[in-house]
């Protein structure tokens, strides 16, 4: 038996089989992933820098050469240091939006490496919502995967105050255009309200920390 890790996209996560990996990389772009022998090495990999376990640009099948194809423009070769009161071992996530609303998307970073753990959209909605979103997102991968070492910032107020309530309160009217984004919040919603798995969730301060990390560079 086999562990699949992918590290980036949608569907970022540890697998057993086979078949169901190769249908959620199969014809995506920049997909990294793995096969390793053992769950304690697929956990330890997913936690860490891709890089770490492949090189850029090597091709072949999973589980004897990693695939990467178009590596994303997103990578982080370099690492900033962070501020001493920033935990490491922490995931950020961050959501853009062009207009309110308009095309939101959002991701999460890996602190300690710069790796882009998981990113969604560009879908129409809002940046609030698009925070919320992101926390969930982050809870629910890390729960998937057995992640109980982490911490998880955001830069948003709101967000932090609507995964604490477990209720997104956005005012974006649900329409046929954004019925695809409501279905997804209900999801989160209902995530929270059914799931009682944690890790801290903390206020990144953007005045004293600059930027968070999983910030899309936009302003």
């Amino acid at each position: 038996m086999k562990f699949y890790v992918i590290w980036n996209g949608e569907n970022a996560g540890i697998y057993t089989s086979w078949a169901e990996c190769e249908q959620l990389i199969k014809g995506a772009k920049g997909i990294l992933y793995k096969s390793f022998k053992t769950e304690e090495e697929a956990k330890t990999a997913f936690g860490n820098d891709p890089y770490m376990y492949i090189k850029k640009n090597e091709g072949g099948r999973a589980g004897r050469k990693a695939e990467v194809t178009d590596v994303p423009s997103w990578r982080n070769d370099t690492v900033l240091p962070l501020h001493p009161d920033v935990k490491a071992n922490a995931w950020a996530v961050d959501a853009a939006c062009s207009g309110n609303p308009g095309p939101m998307e959002y991701r999460g970073v890996d602190l300690a490496t710069g790796a882009e753990i998981f990113h969604f959209g560009p879908q129409l909605g809002t940046n609030n919502i698009g925070e919320f979103l992101a926390i969930v997102h982050a809870l629910a991968l890390m729960e998937k995967n057995n992640i109980t070492d982490r911490v998880i910032y955001s830069d948003s107020r709101n967000a932090l105050l609507w995964v604490r309530n477990m209720q997104c309160k956005t005012k974006l009217a649900r329409t046929e255009k954004t019925d695809s984004l409501f279905n997804i919040i209900e999801r989160a919603e209902n995530w929270l309200k059914t799931h009682s798995f944690r890790v801290p969730i903390y206020k990144w301060e953007t005045k004293k920390w600059g930027e968070v990390p999983a910030d899309f560079g936009r302003k």
